[in-house]
């Protein structure tokens, strides 16, 4: 099937180009998304008939995406959820919740915008795309953690996996130190009972050495 185009869409074509694309990318998305026409003789000259306007249009939404692209681009965004101890969520991470992490703050990004290769399924930093025009992109981070803290160490640098090892250590370091509590407990306890023992054995010696009257 033969569109024109309306605007800049990646890998097909620049705007005005009539290409040929499948029926169903025509109807399912190209179509409804204002982005082609089918290449009839009467939309081919509409089109030339309201290039010089679409062109300006372009140019408009062009400079305001590179202005928000200039705000957007290398921010951090937190994003909260569960996940095991080995970083595997209990779900996923999405093009929505990728919006919506943009969005509460203070950027306008719908979800159609964000660009995922697949869905996010583990704690740490991941890059995401967003393209907020035909020729204009921003690259964005999420820091997905289980906590503002642990974003926080993820921010710093950590992975979960470095993150988990300071923890064992931590937990292996405390055990070790209520061990030689106890150990140092215990000796104590042993020379208290030695210095009691030799106590009663001199007492008892003195007994054995005071003439009776």
């Amino acid at each position: 099937m033969q569109v024109i185009l309306l605007e800049r869409v990646a890998k097909l074509g620049q705007m005005g180009e009539v290409v040929d694309v499948k029926p169903g990318y025509a109807r399912n998305y190209l179509l409804p998304q204002g982005k082609a026409l089918s290449a009839s003789k009467a939309n081919i000259e509409a089109f030339e008939g309201r290039k010089a306007q679409l062109e300006a249009q372009n140019l408009e939404t062009k400079k305001e995406a590179e202005q928000m692209a200039e705000k957007l681009n290398g921010q951090q965004f937190i994003v909260i959820r569960s996940a095991s101890d080995a970083g595997a969520l209990y779900g996923s991470v999405t093009t929505r919740d990728a919006a919506d992490a943009t969005t509460e703050e203070g950027f306008t990004v719908d979800r159609k915008q964000v660009v995922l290769g697949s869905p996010i399924k583990y704690l740490g930093l991941h890059d995401v795309q967003i393209v907020l025009h035909p020729e204009v992109e921003a690259t964005i981070q999420l820091n997905v953690a289980r906590s503002p803290e642990e974003a926080e160490l993820q921010a710093s640098g950590k992975s979960i996996q470095e993150l988990a090892a300071e923890e064992e250590a931590a937990a292996d370091f405390e055990i070790q130190e209520l061990f030689d509590d106890i150990g140092a407990a215990a000796s104590e306890d042993e020379e208290l009972a030695e210095v009691a023992g030799v106590a009663s054995d001199e007492d008892a010696s003195s007994d054995e050495e005071t003439p009776s009257t």
